[in-house]
């Protein structure tokens, strides 16, 4: 079984739940009501909010919030310096803390460095958001997404490749089919 592993410059706070195998690097805080699951990494940085979950294998780079709201499922790549919101409309001296917006990033995502995803999103799984990207509305499963704001380019395969006109994984050879505007597995 693997150990967990926590830098001995991270802060988790009492009552935060963290899966074997998982790694907390430096000056990381981990909230009291988070919830990340195993073999997760959390490069430098990183802060996770109370009610925040990472899913199992999760790779967070340095740099990220994940705030309250946010829910990232297993095998999750987020970019570093990427930024998740949780609020649309922030202001200093109101509080909007019963405001939050709950941002789902579905199995297998990729979110590229710098993107910036605003609350109250989906993305679907396996989507590729490019670095610098920022994300104002749903994004399909499979869709490749770039720009500001963003806009599908294209389709990427569960392995992260860009998929051409025959829909084939360049990479693995697995084949796709475009159904109703969603791209699905064969």
């Amino acid at each position: 079984m693997n150990k967990l592993f926590i830098h001995e410059t991270a802060i988790v706070d009492d009552g935060a739940k963290i899966g074997s195998g998982s790694k907390i690097w430096h000056f990381c805080h981990i909230m009291a009501t988070a919830h990340i699951g195993m073999n997760c990494v959390l490069g430098q940085n990183v802060f996770v909010g109370n009610k925040a979950i990472l899913g199992n294998n999760v790779k967070v780079q340095n740099n990220v919030s994940v705030y309250e709201g946010v829910v990232c499922e297993d095998d999750v790549f987020l970019g570093p310096s990427m930024v998740f919101t949780n609020v649309i409309n922030p202001r200093s001296a109101v509080n909007r803390k019963e405001e939050f917006k709950k941002t789902l990033v579905k199995k297998g995502a990729t979110i590229g460095a710098n993107a910036t995803i605003v609350c109250g999103t989906t993305l679907g799984e396996y989507c590729f958001i490019g670095a610098g990207a920022v994300i104002t509305k749903d994004v399909k499963p499979f869709a490749l997404m770039a720009g500001v704001p963003a806009r599908q380019k294209g389709w990427v395969s569960r392995s992260g490749a860009i998929l051409g006109d025959n829909l084939v994984c360049p990479e693995t050879g697995e084949k796709y089919i475009l159904a109703d505007g969603f791209l699905k597995p064969l």
